[in-house]
């Protein structure tokens, strides 16, 4: 079986006990690395931690996820000089992005929801990525992703992966255009929308991921969310582009290699 890499994990959510035992299992589950994503600065310290429990494995990105309250300046100067002296031992700036899911929200709720303040914190964590020359973990869909793509474009990013990616054909092309990167979940085995994703968007910028610990359905229904889901995700990518299934985990393997700058030595 091709090895292959969980190209978006938040490692530092699952009970310390449970990240461990996942490690531990990754070998026998033919999983050579996860990129670790962080959603603050306490979220950055644990993943950390677990990257120095599994060097070779974890690989680790450090960011502010826009899902949750602005941080406070002091909060934020902190987590950033944080990350700037973490340079060397991090693979990308993330997770970051716009609060998609929390103003749909306070829509629904009939509560008004700034946005501007969100603006200016992902233009930090940007300008942050093109100082450092490090790609960004990108939280944005729909309406959204258009949003990013502009402030990619503004700030001269060109390395940016989507994770968990959906939006209209319009915004699609544009990202292929751009050649930024997208990575499927588990949900391809059972969403539509999905599925229809995998079959517009190139092999060549598509990765795979888990987005543990959060619960998938389907197949997946009441199990923790582990790495090794991803060979079904790949075994469906495989089939949705008509590929023969280690041509196409190949591909994905390289394809989240190149990207996140991973060599070689660390997975064969």
């Amino acid at each position: 079986m091709i090895k292959a890499i969980d190209a978006h994990i938040h490692l530092d959510m699952y009970m310390e006990t449970d990240a461990t035992t996942l490690l531990a299992e990754l070998a026998e589950c033919h999983i050579e690395g996860l990129i670790a994503v962080s959603r603050h600065l306490d979220s950055c310290k644990a993943t950390e931690r677990l990257l120095m429990q599994a060097p070779e494995q974890v690989f680790a990105a450090y960011g502010y996820h826009p899902e949750q309250e602005i941080p406070t300046d002091n909060q934020l100067n902190e987590l950033i000089q944080w990350i700037r002296e973490r340079s060397s031992t991090m693979v990308a700036v993330g997770e970051i992005g716009l609060p998609y899911y929390m103003r749909l929200d306070a829509e629904a709720e009939g509560r008004a929801f700034e946005l501007a303040p969100y603006f200016a914190l992902l233009e930090r964590f940007l300008k942050l990525a093109a100082s450092l020359d490090k790609p960004v973990v990108l939280h944005a869909v729909y309406e959204d992703a258009d949003i990013v793509c502009d402030l990619l474009e503004k700030h001269g990013i060109k390395k940016a992966h989507f994770h968990w990616f959906k939006g209209s054909h319009s915004t699609v092309e544009r990202m292929i255009q751009a050649d930024y990167y997208i990575s499927i979940t588990p949900d391809v085995l059972y969403e539509e929308e999905i599925r229809t994703l995998v079959r517009e968007y190139p092999i060549a910028l598509l990765m795979v991921e888990t987005d543990g610990p959060w619960p998938f359905e389907g197949p997946f229904e009441g199990q923790q969310t582990h790495p090794r889901m991803i060979h079904a995700v790949v075994e469906q990518i495989a089939f949705l582009k008509g590929l023969p299934m280690e041509e196409a985990a190949l591909k994905l393997l390289n394809n989240t290699k190149q990207f996140y700058g991973i060599p070689s030595p660390h997975l064969f």
